[in-house]
């Protein structure tokens, strides 16, 4: 619409068309509604097809002379900006043609951060563990860890744990305007300006919209300061920094030590290799035989966590207490428990459903077993699509049922889609012992009011855009705030670590309880009146009675008033946070009452229940609110 809008300005007599390409049914639909509602209907012809399907004299009468293009990821490359650009510069578009943008410019800059590499060394952070359970035996680096990639993360929110140990420096640049070639390399020789060692390379992008150089789009983090850098300082959710991590414990660098980077990209991804005089650390090998695996550098963090491993350890030893001979099935996808029960009963056999890992978890155990002390024939792996019955246990009830629970696959998801676990709890009833110990055996929602307005912004309602009205898109899009009765916002998973500036406003409360060592019924669910009291303070939430809180969740009651599980700052951070957006006043509340500690009180009514599907649970939760 900007660019029919900018076309229709032109003095040239000559009649201009926009083509507009979207391949996702859904949002061409939506499109022709925001273009009917904004008169621009007969501007823009919109395809339903990617823009290499577009074929010149079948679809478009000629060859384009200006190219408006947003295929962009964190990384830049990840969504197919250079086969795209390929097909436009040879099939659709005229010689030297006019682009927005103009060019992009990638940088990165040398960093150390123990945060960052607890994400991804497990080798060494398990060493410090007291189960002696061996997820990477030595030997075996590459048995089990992060994908070799960069990771989109917004770097502001560990500003303080980063260790800068280089200036910024430029490693590669794309013109938009010209043919982009599928693969590159950029050597670059950097100067280190602390001691330190060297954990990651943070990139960042910097778009150049116009040829001119004047206007400018950049997704560096905040502690760069140069006037391009910091010409958008708002936070963002689409578009985030990336991390590379530099395998194994990084490289020690002394200050005005010279590192040689090497970075090379693909048509959609980009890699790094480090050196020194003394040191080179190559990239990861990506060509992972069957039995490595790749977690998520959350959960590479969680297993390497001391205090969480000890936790285990200590329920799983309380339970084995109690049996002598048991026969104990691992319902989710946990390795470690797998392992940690072998390991601790020589006499136990042990069943791992392992419902997403599957044939993958079978080699990782096979790979493993001999270092962690048992044989691998200590524990099956059950590969049938059906559910375990007796027969596949040759008669032996199940003693213990055990999970963290962990789910591969689910990163990202609903908090509660780990209540999977109670489900597979229900579905393996049959063949449970009358006296059988479950773990976890119960679980809490809970819940406190908290402030996330940068999250808020990049979530409320649409109305104007660039004098476009955008209104209509906001309920199929799931907007927050502003929605008519009785519509509710959507459910959203969120890392809350990672959603800019955060306040906890209320105590936390327990909205609901789950007993996972009884079955689950075909609706679980209650209603209960919760009063807060909203305040400024922060707290954390840290729980050391052996109580486990494996998951966070935020709902927002209204446009300022979201709701979290919140845990202390440790690995738990990275537990999804569930955002719904309901409606409110548009003004945060802590604006009406700058001056005071207690700002209101507030009454919600929570209703919520539980229901099972094929993929575990559905959650169904009401909040009215009224004011004290």
């Amino acid at each position: 619409m900007m660019a029919a809008r900018a076309m229709g300005t032109c003095d040239d007599s000559k009649k201009g068309m926009v083509t507009a390409c979207e391949s996702y049914l859904p949002m061409v639909k939506l499109m022709r509604k925001v273009l009917h509602v904004n008169g621009m209907g007969k501007n823009v012809n919109i395809f339903n097809k990617r823009s290499d399907e577009l074929q010149v004299g079948v679809d478009i009468p000629s060859r384009a002379d200006v190219l408006v293009s947003e295929i962009l990821d964190s990384e830049l490359l990840g969504e197919g900006l250079i086969p795209t650009l390929q097909h436009a510069h040879d099939e659709l578009l005229v010689d030297n043609p006019l682009t927005v943008p103009y060019r992009a410019t990638t940088y990165g800059q040398l960093v150390e951060s123990t945060f960052l590499w607890k994400l991804h060394d497990l080798s060494k952070n398990e060493e410090e563990a007291s189960d002696s359970i061996r997820l990477v035996p030595p030997g075996l680096d590459t048995i089990l860890g992060v994908k070799t990639q960069q990771h989109p993360m917004q770097c502001d929110a560990i500003s303080k744990e980063i260790n800068l140990l280089s200036e910024p420096f430029k490693i590669f640049e794309f013109d938009f305007w010209k043919r982009p070639d599928s693969q590159g390399d950029s050597k670059v020789l950097i100067k280190a300006t602390n001691d330190g060692r060297v954990h990651a390379v943070v990139s960042w992008w910097v778009l150049q919209l116009d040829s001119e150089g004047t206007i400018f789009y950049s997704t560096a983090p905040g502690w760069i300061t140069s006037p391009v850098a910091t010409y958008t300082g708002n936070w963002r959710d689409h578009w985030k920094q990336c991390v590379w991590f530099i395998p194994g414990e990084g490289i020690p660098i002394s200050k005005g030590e010279e590192v040689h980077l090497h970075a090379v990209h693909s048509d959609t991804r980009v890699s790094y290799n480090l050196a020194t005089q003394a040191t080179e650390i190559r990239e990861g090998d990506s060509s992972s035989g069957d039995s490595h695996l790749t977690l998520s550098p959350e959960r590479i963090a969680i297993y390497g966590d001391r205090k969480w491993r000890s936790c285990m350890l200590t329920a799983l030893k309380n339970l084995l207490r109690e049996r002598v001979h048991p026969l104990c099935v691992v319902a989710d996808d946990s390795v470690f428990l797998s392992l940690l029960i072998a390991h601790l009963s020589k006499n136990s056999k042990v069943i791992a459903l392992f419902p997403g890992l599957r044939e993958r978890g079978v080699q990782y155990l096979k790979a493993v077993a001999d270092a962690n002390g048992f044989t691998a024939d200590r524990v099956e792996v059950f590969q049938k699509k059906k559910h375990l019955t007796l027969h596949d246990t040759k008669q032996k009830q199940v003693d213990l049922l055990i999970g963290e629970p962990y789910y591969y696959g689910n990163d990202g998801m609903l908090p509660w889609q780990n209540f999977r676990f109670w489900k597979e709890r229900t579905m393996l009833d049959s063949v449970l012992a009358e006296d059988v110990l479950v773990m976890p055996c119960k679980a809490m929602l809970k819940a406190c009011a908290m402030s996330l307005p940068d999250l808020w912004k990049s979530r409320r309602c649409l109305s104007k855009i660039e004098d476009f009205d955008h209104s209509i898109v906001n309920n199929t899009l799931g907007a927050c705030g502003d929605l008519p009765e009785p519509q509710e916002g959507p459910l959203l998973p969120f890392f809350i670590w990672q959603c800019g500036e955060t306040k906890e406003l209320s105590e936390t409360f327990t909205v609901m309880e789950f007993d996972f060592s009884k079955s689950i019924g075909p609706c679980y669910g209650k209603a209960q009146v919760i009063n807060l009291h909203l305040t400024l303070s922060l707290f954390c939430n840290s729980d050391h009675q052996g109580h486990y809180c494996w998951d966070m969740a935020v709902r927002f009651l209204g446009s300022k008033y979201p709701n979290i599980i919140p845990y202390s700052r440790s690995w738990f951070m990275f537990s999804n946070l569930i955002v719904v957006l309901c409606e409110c006043a548009s003004s945060p509340l802590v604006n009406f009452f700058p001056h005071t500690l207690e700002i209101c009180k507030l009454r919600f009514l929570i209703q919520s229940s539980f229901a099972m599907d094929e993929n575990g649970l559905i959650a169904c939760l009401g909040i009215n609110r009224s004011l004290a």
